[in-house]
Protein backbone atom coordinates (compact mmCIF):
# COMPACT_ATOMS: atom_id res chain seq x y z
CA UNK A 1 0.00 0.00 0.00
CA UNK A 2 1.10 3.51 -1.00
CA UNK A 3 1.80 6.38 1.30
CA UNK A 4 -1.02 8.52 -0.24
CA UNK A 5 -3.44 5.38 0.22
CA UNK A 6 -2.89 5.03 3.83
CA UNK A 7 -2.97 8.63 4.28
CA UNK A 8 -6.49 8.46 3.23
CA UNK A 9 -7.68 5.35 4.89
CA UNK A 10 -6.16 6.90 7.64
CA UNK A 11 -8.00 10.76 7.32
CA UNK A 12 -11.39 8.14 6.43
CA UNK A 13 -10.98 6.44 9.63
CA UNK A 14 -10.40 9.15 11.84
CA UNK A 15 -13.78 10.83 10.49
CA UNK A 16 -16.06 7.32 10.38
CA UNK A 17 -14.57 7.34 14.57
CA UNK A 18 -15.45 10.81 15.08
CA UNK A 19 -18.70 10.73 13.82
CA UNK A 20 -19.46 7.04 15.38
CA UNK A 21 -17.88 8.96 19.26
CA UNK A 22 -20.74 11.06 18.78
CA UNK A 23 -23.57 8.69 18.04
CA UNK A 24 -22.53 6.95 20.83
CA UNK A 25 -22.28 9.80 23.12
CA UNK A 26 -25.65 10.99 21.54
CA UNK A 27 -27.58 7.21 22.52
CA UNK A 28 -25.78 6.77 25.36
CA UNK A 29 -24.18 3.48 24.02
CA UNK A 30 -20.28 3.33 25.55
CA UNK A 31 -19.92 0.78 23.05
CA UNK A 32 -19.79 2.26 20.34
CA UNK A 33 -17.94 5.55 21.57
CA UNK A 34 -15.06 3.15 22.24
CA UNK A 35 -15.44 1.22 18.82
CA UNK A 36 -15.51 5.09 17.20
CA UNK A 37 -12.51 5.94 19.72
CA UNK A 38 -10.90 2.54 18.61
CA UNK A 39 -11.49 3.24 14.30
CA UNK A 40 -10.23 7.05 15.21
CA UNK A 41 -6.83 5.83 16.83
CA UNK A 42 -6.66 2.96 13.98
CA UNK A 43 -6.50 6.31 11.73
CA UNK A 44 -3.73 8.02 13.50
CA UNK A 45 -1.72 5.23 12.91
CA UNK A 46 -2.54 4.85 9.37
CA UNK A 47 -1.69 8.53 8.77
CA UNK A 48 1.60 8.00 10.51
CA UNK A 49 2.75 5.17 8.50
CA UNK A 50 1.67 6.84 5.10
CA UNK A 51 4.19 9.65 6.86
CA UNK A 52 7.07 7.30 7.75
CA UNK A 53 6.51 5.66 4.22
CA UNK A 54 7.17 9.59 2.41
CA UNK A 55 9.76 10.10 4.77
CA UNK A 56 11.39 6.85 4.09
CA UNK A 57 11.36 7.61 0.07
CA UNK A 58 12.73 10.77 0.74
CA UNK A 59 15.54 10.12 2.32
CA UNK A 60 16.30 7.31 -0.02
CA UNK A 61 16.40 9.27 -2.84
CA UNK A 62 18.38 11.94 -1.19
CA UNK A 63 20.89 9.50 -0.59
CA UNK A 64 20.76 8.06 -4.11
CA UNK A 65 21.59 11.64 -5.29
CA UNK A 66 24.33 11.84 -3.11
CA UNK A 67 25.79 8.71 -4.51
CA UNK A 68 25.44 9.79 -7.91
CA UNK A 69 26.75 13.45 -7.49
CA UNK A 70 29.74 11.71 -5.98
CA UNK A 71 29.89 9.02 -8.78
Amino acid sequence: MGSTSDKIKGVANNAIGNIKQGVGKVVGSDKLRAEGKAQEVKGDIQKSVGATKDAVKDAAAATAKKIDDAL
